[in-house]
């Protein structure tokens, strides 16, 4: 099963990024490979990170540290805004927004959907 995918769509100016389930570290590895390609073809800083979370599973303290790292990269790569999109689920929102907290990412907000 396919971890995450990461679209570049041009014509609204987004990157369509989904995550699912739970990522080991090759997947991470394998991840930051893929991100770095995408975003480097890109002047990030007119574009909004999208990340669907709505298949993501609920934070293990392992998967903190590589989550940190990931939202440090978002970050640094200057999104003019970055939104995670998660089902309902106020424990994951409340994970999610300590960590973008930690990393420094403040143009970042969790949207809820049913």
């Amino acid at each position: 099963m396919t971890k995450y995918t990461i679209n570049v769509v041009s014509s609204s100016k987004t990157i369509e990024m989904e995550v699912k389930g739970s990522f080991s570290s090759e997947d991470v590895k394998n991840f930051v490979t893929d991100y770095q390609k995408k975003v480097n073809s890109i002047d990030a800083s007119s574009y909004t990170l999208d990340v669907d979370c709505t298949s993501m599973d609920l934070l293990t303290k392992d998967m903190v540290p590589s989550l940190e790292n990931s939202f440090k990269m978002y970050n640094e790569s200057g999104f003019n805004k970055v939104v995670f999109t998660i089902k309902k689920n106020p424990v994951l929102k409340m994970q999610l927004n300590r960590i973008a907290k930690s990393a420094g990412l403040t143009n970042s907000e969790v949207a809820e959907v049913a």
